[in-house]
């Protein structure tokens, strides 16, 4: 076997690591940009999506903020929060926006294989939770971009909604719910490899499964000296970038260690995590038509906001429900158990005891939810499904998600349940960290991306122009905007063959 590094004084435009929808998507957004971009992808795994981007690892699909209730969280004065689950409703446009260009441009992909008319629903009960959800209701319609959104504490229009969820509840309990027939459900496994596999018709675009990069260092000249191992040969090999991009989901971490940039030191991961019920019952499974999200308990990460979740995966319907979280110390689902301990750094430590202090009821929410039985689960399962037997469900392991824990002057550091683009300050590098919503809003964190990174190119003629022409919205507020939303939503539920009105 060949263990020589193989090094190559060709200079890549850009290097993705990590074959998943970060990268997909920046990757199809830099080549649609500038067309002679030269682009090596290094994926560790066998095939594209394959941890967190995989259908059965993404603890959401077709997040917009419809139904999600930890996006609208409820003050100390009562009233509800409503900022976050708008701009995750306007990102979600931008998204649809994009995929619908990438439809419109290849012709031969069908968008019914990777997104889909879906209700959302949320479901509460008791009458704190029904008094949150209507004032969360009534909030959200000050914003367009909820219109068609509908209110109910009627259990038989409920039923209607939800047939499962209503079946066998108490009739004396109080219940609510709202629906957006607007919402989708979205695989975003069958949407990464779709657009990798559109970028592998380039001559100057390469995607390598099976290699595993090892270290990355800038050079005094600026680029950046990336060393991959091929893991089914052994062999191993460097390459030179202008640009890198680190989109490896729970990997990301260690590797922005290792890039070693100011801007990188301080970060810390805090991994969780999931499983999921899996509904093996075919006439079950069948009268479902819904996300249905339900309130997340206290002291539990937002990604563990529990719903029963109606998805098509490789073609067929399925129906999960949870996730259920858990705690291990690996970054990826693939990863090693030593991957959290190994993260530990002198710049990090700090900000990771600290953001462990303060966050000790959570692990052991998480630990207890790690140890619950079959029956422990059923029963969560049947606060939405109250007719629910054993075995029309088995356990399915879902993927693991690395939250991030940032420096903070007041606390020493703070574990943060979102996304964060890391990047240097000559723009050579860049890292994406965290979750929730992630690959929802993929587009809108990539164009941030290209904001931080390729600044000049951003500003010229050529570059509005098609971003204009992939995103119509593009430099206007859809927020702010309801006749421009009610455009693009028309135009994009007609490529994408959504329903467009309630």
């Amino acid at each position: 076997m060949n263990n020589d590094i193989s090094n190559s004084d060709e200079v890549l435009d850009v290097v993705l690591i990590g074959a998943g929808i970060m990268s997909a998507t920046l990757g199809a957004l830099l080549k649609e940009l500038q067309p002679n971009l030269s682009i090596e992808v290094f994926e560790r795994l066998d095939i594209a999506a394959a941890e967190s981007s995989d259908a059965w690892n993404n603890a959401g699909t077709g997040h917009s903020a419809f139904c999600e209730l930890n996006y609208t969280p409820q003050l100390p004065d009562g009233s509800v929060e409503t900022a976050k689950a708008v701009s995750i409703a306007e990102s979600f446009e931008v998204s649809k926006q994009f995929w619908s260009y990438l439809v419109e441009k290849k012709k031969n992909v069908s968008p019914d294989t990777f997104i889909k008319s879906t209700p959302h629903i949320s479901f509460v009960w008791g009458e704190n939770n029904v008094d949150y959800l209507r004032k969360r209701y009534t909030k959200l319609q000050e914003s367009h971009l909820f219109d068609g959104m509908v209110y109910s504490e009627d259990p038989q229009e409920l039923t209607e909604w939800m047939p499962l969820v209503m079946e066998g509840r108490n009739p004396s309990e109080k219940v609510a719910g709202t629906r957006m027939a607007l919402g989708t459900d979205v695989n975003f496994g069958s949407l990464t490899r779709i657009m990798f596999e559109d970028l592998q018709q380039y001559d100057d675009v390469s995607i390598h499964f099976n290699h595993e990069v090892r270290k990355l260092k800038q050079k005094k000249d600026g680029f950046w000296k990336i060393k991959v191992k091929d893991l089914t040969t052994g062999n191993k090999r460097a390459v030179k970038a202008k640009f890198v991009f680190i989109g490896a989901g729970g990997g990301s971490l260690p590797l922005l260690e290792k890039a070693a940039i100011p801007e990188g030191k301080g970060f810390g991961g805090f991994p969780v995590s999931g499983q999921w019920l899996k509904c093996v019952n075919p006439e079950v499974i069948e009268r479902h038509n819904a996300k249905v999200y339900g309130k997340a308990a206290v002291g539990s990460p937002p990604m563990s906001v529990p719903h029963l979740d109606t998805r098509m995966i490789d073609g067929k319907k399925a129906l999960l429900f949870g996730p259920y979280a858990g705690f291990s110390t690996r970054f990826l689902k693939n990863g090693s158990l030593l991957d959290l301990p190994l993260s530990i750094k002198a710049n990090n430590v700090l900000p990771m005891i600290s953001a462990g202090l303060a966050n000790i009821p959570l692990t052991k929410y998480l630990i207890e939810q790690v140890r619950q039985s079959p029956e422990d689960r059923l029963e969560a399962l049947k606060d939405y499904f109250p007719n629910a037997k054993m075995e029309d469900w088995e356990l399915e392991v879902a993927g693991q998600r690395v939250q991030v824990i940032k420096k903070d002057p007041k606390h020493g550091g703070v574990l943060e349940f979102g996304t964060e683009v890391v990047s240097a300050a000559d723009g050579s590098i860049a890292a994406l960290l965290g979750a929730s919503p992630g690959a929802s809003t993929a587009v809108s964190i990539m164009l941030t991306l290209l904001e931080r990174c390729y600044p000049a190119q951003l500003q010229s003629p050529e570059w509005q122009a098609k971003l204009k022409e992939m995103i119509p919205s593009y430099g206007e507020s859809l927020s702010s905007n309801p006749e421009l939303t009610e455009t693009i939503r028309e135009k994009t539920a007609e490529v994408l063959q959504l329903v467009v009105t309630v």
